[in-house]
């Protein structure tokens, strides 16, 4: 079965977010909006969004993350009936003109996650473009692949049963540091992984919510997580490689 949706986590995006869900109601997709906490400015946003067919919305009462916000609408996901979900960003960051072709990916290989890595456009800061770098180093070494192109970029279809089976049972980033947590942990398991090129601009309605100090210190953190956990999954993780 392939039954998809968008999952968009929105944390005062009102400017974009229309955009956003017109762009992927016009492609047949339903969405699922989980509004982390925002202004009563964007909430009034949702709201009236929330009005339309195969539109709907979770209200976090406190500010949970973006990693919380997607768990939570993953979950809902799987609780309407939906077999995949398409995480988008509510910034308008993403291409959504690439949205077709990536599921159609997902449904010539629904056991995968489709996965975005991003091509940039001028509008990317230099610096956040820079450290992504050390987080793709820090990601090879941590599944001892170099499978994982970019980690970092939110724009994949996640097939739902493994996802949520992994979300129970491990304890993930709910910030900035879930795109790649979530990720290494599913190349542990074993889960296949296909990539396609996709666009990013940064972002449509101006507003970023990476906070430099905070963020990279909960990154860093994650990298060493993960780092320790590799070494106690290292002798599964090559012996599965030795087999194939």
């Amino acid at each position: 079965m392939h039954n998809p949706c968008a999952v968009i986590p929105v944390y005062n995006h009102e400017t974009a977010i229309t955009t956003v869900v017109e762009a992927l109601l016009a492609q047949g997709l339903p969405c699922i909006l989980v509004d982390d906490a925002s202004t009563q400015a964007c909430a009034k946003v949702l709201d009236q969004l929330a009005l339309r067919d195969n539109t709907h919305l979770i209200r976090l009462t406190v500010n949970q993350g973006k990693g919380g916000a997607v768990m939570t609408g993953f979950r809902e996901a799987a609780r309407l009936g939906f077999s995949h979900a398409l995480q988008v960003d509510a910034d308008g960051q993403h291409d959504l003109a690439d949205v077709a072709t990536f599921l159609e990916q997902s449904r010539a290989h629904p056991e995968a996650v489709i996965c975005g890595y991003p091509l940039y456009d001028a509008s990317v800061p230099k610096g956040r473009l820079y450290a992504r770098y050390l987080t793709h180093v820090m990601v090879w070494i941590n599944t001892l692949s170099l499978q994982i192109r970019d980690s970092m970029c939110g724009f994949r279809v996640y097939p739902l049963p493994p996802t949520l089976a992994l979300i129970s049972s491990a304890k993930i980033g709910k910030r900035m540091d879930f795109d790649s947590d979530i990720l290494v942990r599913l190349a542990w398991r074993n889960l296949p992984m296909q990539w396609l090129q996709t666009k990013v601009h940064y972002p449509l309605d101006g507003v970023s919510h990476f906070r430099l100090f905070r963020d990279n210190v909960l990154i860093s953190s994650m990298h060493t997580r993960l780092f320790f956990g590799m070494l106690l999954r290292a002798p599964v993780i090559l012996w599965r490689r030795w087999r194939t």
